[in-house]
């Protein structure tokens, strides 16, 4: 809104300054990058990140494996989960040690967490692994990965926005600073003589 109003020092007026030009010049160049640069940025950004994060997919899905494994024995309730692409905060998961078969045909044994409220041995779960058997996350799916890129390019534009906005206050803080500084040398300058008879004659 300020960017808007610095246009309105375009006015004819006699006691327009050169620095209210300036200034109204200044917020047009803002209001232009605000309108047209900054959602640019956040669309290149977010194609950007959205090729990346689909690459990110397909190698992920290439090379995670949903396997299933038997529950040898219970070894008690997991922690919270922190990561929120990993599951559903209402998933009861359970620490198990349990045997399974890795894509690469090789019997793998360990400790697992099993979705199961309470594991009993013989249980079936399903857990993901890399190609050798080795328990990793899920792999990101696609409309995750579209979400965060949208995401990563509204956030690049409301950066965009923010320096560009920055930038305009700092110039204009800078004019206002140097146009006090010349009314303070044209006081000093008349100060000795003000309002003596005669003055400027």
């Amino acid at each position: 809104m300020r960017a808007i109003r610095g246009l309105w020092r375009w006015r004819r007026n006699p006691l327009r300054r050169t620095t209210d030009l300036a200034e109204a010049w200044v917020a047009l160049v803002a209001l232009v990058l605000v309108s047209v640069a900054a959602p640019v940025i956040g669309s290149l950004v977010g194609v950007a990140a959205q090729d990346s994060l689909q690459r990110s997919v397909r190698e992920q899905q290439h090379s995670r494996h949903l396997v299933t494994a038997t529950v040898v024995r219970g070894l008690g309730s997991a922690p919270m989960e922190t990561d929120p692409d990993t599951g559903t905060a209402h998933d009861a998961r359970s620490r198990v040690l349990a045997d399974w078969t890795a894509p690469d045909g090789t019997r793998q044994h360990g400790v697992a967490l099993a979705n199961l409220k309470s594991p009993q041995a013989g249980d079936h779960f399903r857990l993901w692994t890399d190609p050798h058997g080795r328990i990793t996350t899920r792999p990101l799916d696609s409309p995750t990965a579209t979400t965060h890129a949208v995401l990563a390019g509204f956030g690049a534009a409301l950066l965009a926005v923010g320096l560009v906005e920055s930038s305009r206050r700092l110039i204009v803080w800078r004019m206002v600073r140097r146009r006090y500084a010349r009314w303070d040398q044209a006081w000093d300058r008349a100060g000795p003589d003000w309002g003596k008879a005669g003055t400027g004659s």
